[in-house]
């Protein structure tokens, strides 16, 4: 019997030749990340342990994005935690404003994850650097504190669902429609402590920021983790990025998978996730007229450069509509020069958008547009349930960021213009 991908990595990673779902495993790590909200407790954490100094301040990345730029005290408070500790760690990967991004963006691009990694990380989202044909996922911030001390983490081998891509995706069809699909498919746990492996021809037709939102929202299908086989796409993007040797994982021809689900590509369109779970997708031009309060453009998923230039290019020379708020956030300090430098920012600016610093901020209803009772608001963001941007009889309906730009355009959900 074969082994998936993911089983491959952490086999390697436990000193194995072989794992098999179900099977309780320790195995080495190359990455253990924290935030401006996790890191604070995992660091208490560490104060009840014996040992106290990190297992390598150079495979620990904290990065200060949900509420930096401070907003409050307590935000304040956190971070001068994180810093103090990182300082005294000299833990080099230390993220702050000024040198910030949105943690799931900013790290592939400054080159700290690559194919074969092991990677944990206290936030749900960390599941995204499988684009790179890595192992990477979630934790809690008791686990992320074991993992900066002891440089290790156990975890079940998880079993496996293969997704079959076939065909290419149409103009103004990317990779937030493509996961928006999958989950509306099999639901919020349909992958549930599974590994969500793609493979398939069509993973070719799809570019490093498409592999990046899909394995983001794995674990929106409930998935411990997604993965994508390493291309000659990932290879450029890593060549490009990073200075780490990659190790390719591939699985075997007799790998077993719970099951195979096939989706062809080119037959998927622009769709939105109603409020209040991902899973509850409806195309574009299935629905009634729906109107807005708010748009939001960026967050881990949603805030590469190319979902900036999807967005501008629904809003060039137009206005965005009355009593509609507009907030475009890249997700990098080097996504956020690149936009500046394409003219993307005056494009936003000029139909009357705000362009926000990388934050998560409105994201969790944390801020830069939290919501108040009874608004609306489409979002390029991963997660809609209630409450979760802000009052709690408020509405996140998610999408990708050509139908949040058309939408924050026209005042009611909408498709993209051709």
């Amino acid at each position: 019997m074969g082994m998936t991908m993911t089983q491959k990595i952490l086999a390697a990673h436990a000193g194995l030749d072989f794992v098999e779902p179900g099977q309780l495993i320790e195995a080495d790590l190359d990455l253990v990340l924290g935030n401006d909200i996790t890191s604070p407790v995992a660091i208490n954490e560490l104060k009840k342990f014996e040992k106290k100094d990190v297992f390598d301040s150079t495979k620990i990345a904290l990065v200060m994005d949900h509420f930096a730029p401070n907003k409050d005290i307590k935000s304040a408070q956190n971070c001068k935690t994180c810093r103090d500790f990182a300082d005294d760690n000299s833990i080099i990967n230390f993220f702050d404003v000024g040198r910030m991004g949105i943690e799931h963006a900013l790290l592939p691009e400054q080159g700290l994850t690559v194919a074969g990694d092991c990677i944990i990380g206290a936030d749900s989202h960390t599941c995204t650097y499988g684009a790179l044909g890595a192992f990477s996922t979630g934790v809690g911030s008791t686990d992320m504190a074991v993992g900066m001390v002891t440089g290790r983490a156990w975890f079940k081998v998880p079993s496996a669902v293969k997704f079959n891509l076939k065909g290419r995706l149409n103009k103004d069809v990317c990779g937030k429609d493509v996961i928006l699909h999958i989950i509306g498919k099999i639901g919020v746990d349909g992958a549930l402590y599974r590994s969500m492996e793609f493979a398939g021809e069509g993973v070719s037709s799809l570019s490093m920021d498409d592999r990046f939102t899909i394995c983001n929202m794995a674990i929106e299908a409930g998935g411990k983790n997604g993965i994508f086989p390493v291309d000659d796409i990932t290879l450029d993007y890593m060549k490009e990025h990073s200075n780490r040797s990659p190790k390719i994982f591939k699985a075997d021809e007799d790998a077993v998978y719970d099951e195979v689900i096939d989706i062809d590509l080119s037959m998927l369109k622009p769709t939105v996730a109603f409020p209040h779970l991902p899973e509850n997708t409806k195309e574009i031009g299935t629905f009634d007229d729906i109107k807005i309060d708010q748009a939001v453009i960026g967050s881990c998923t949603n805030g590469h450069i190319s979902d900036l230039r999807s967005a501008a290019t629904q809003m060039k020379g137009k206005k965005v509509a009355k009593n509609v708020r507009c907030i475009v956030i890249p997700a990098t300090q080097e996504i956020y020069k690149q936009a500046i430098k394409e003219g993307l920012v005056d494009i936003f600016i000029d139909a009357g958008a705000i362009v926000s610093t990388p934050t998560c901020g409105p994201c969790l209803g944390g801020y830069m547009g939290v919501l108040a009772a009874g608004e609306r608001c489409i979002s390029t963001t991963n997660r809609n349930f209630i409450g979760r941007m802000g009052h709690v009889e408020s509405e996140v309906y998610l999408a990708s960021p050509a139908v949040a730009a058309a939408s924050a355009i026209a005042g009611k959900i909408v498709g993209p213009a051709v």
